[in-house]
């Protein structure tokens, strides 16, 4: 669980800073290595697009790391943002664990 207050580095900072800029990579340069559309690489540069499983592969092919990296830095984000959320808080509040001694009872 993430405890943090501080909201988690975004996949477009993560993108832009620690990859493309020292690489000296334009979004083109990178939708062209990925074999994506340039828009693809905006979005995901301007956090408008989430990371997906087949794009974290691609990622991970082209700067030669892990799925894991990315897949991780997108979960982050995603589980700050609904704990940080009063809309998202709320849906969280009205769930109610189950009993511990509940089984499948339709056997």
């Amino acid at each position: 669980m993430l405890l943090t207050k501080r909201k988690p580095t975004s996949v477009g900072e993560i993108l832009v800073e620690e990859f493309m800029e020292p690489l000296g990579l334009t979004q083109t340069a990178l939708a062209q290595a990925m074999g994506v559309q340039r828009k693809h690489v905006n979005e995901l540069c301007n956090n408008r697009r989430a990371v997906t499983a087949s794009t974290a592969l691609i990622l991970a092919r082209v700067f030669g790391n892990t799925p894991d990296f990315w897949l991780n830095v997108q979960r982050r984000c995603d589980l700050w943002e609904a704990m940080n959320s009063p809309r998202e808080r709320d849906r969280i509040k009205r769930a109610r664990p189950l009993r511990k001694n509940v089984r499948n009872r339709t056997a």
